[in-house]
């Protein structure tokens, strides 16, 4: 996997996460115990650092950066599923970013907050917890409990860290 030094600041990895083989980890950097970061995802941390904890995972194609001097931070369990665009902004614990979403500068997604794929979060955008946020603009739809957005924001924190470990153990190079 590309790991790079940056400026005399360099990823700090747990020893149990799983980062694909393709993925891009650049300068300041924090990847906590349990966390996956899949294939093509990029993690750039030159204008300031990132921190990916626990068990969370930041899934194929998507990119995570931000601004001079802000934590982006992606919570514990939180999901930024495919080819999504992080910048500046948090996610709280088992929040779910879903697939194509951008969510900018200042914004927060609140615990077990769902972002709807597709939208696009302004900055400075708060997403209360336990709510569906969709659109573009991104905006507060309803409650995620008793809705079908519920499941996957349940079953993510659970199911990516076991997937990570069948790519551990079930994933091998192949020579054409």
């Amino acid at each position: 996997m590309p790991l790079f030094e940056y400026e005399g600041k360099r990823p700090v990895i747990a020893e149990d996460a799983f980062i694909a083989a393709t993925a891009t980890i650049i300068g300041d950097v924090t990847i906590e115990s349990g966390a996956s970061i899949w294939y093509g995802a990029v993690l750039r941390g030159d204008d300031g650092p990132i921190i990916v904890r626990e068990r969370a995972n930041v899934q194929d194609g998507s990119v995570v950066h931000t601004t001079p001097d802000v934590t982006t931070e992606i919570g514990p369990r939180a999901t930024v599923a495919h080819q999504c665009m992080i910048h500046g902004a948090v996610l709280e614990e088992e929040a779910l970013v879903g697939n194509g979403c951008v969510v900018l500068d200042g914004a927060r997604i609140g615990a077990r907050a769902m972002v709807a794929a597709m939208s696009l979060v302004q900055p400075g955008k708060q997403i209360p917890p336990g709510m569906l946020a969709a659109g573009v603009p991104a905006e507060v739809k309803r409650a995620i409990a008793g809705t079908a957005a519920e499941f996957w924001v349940q079953m993510n924190p659970v199911y990516y860290p076991e997937l990570a470990q069948r790519h551990v153990k079930g994933i091998k190079a192949i020579e054409r």
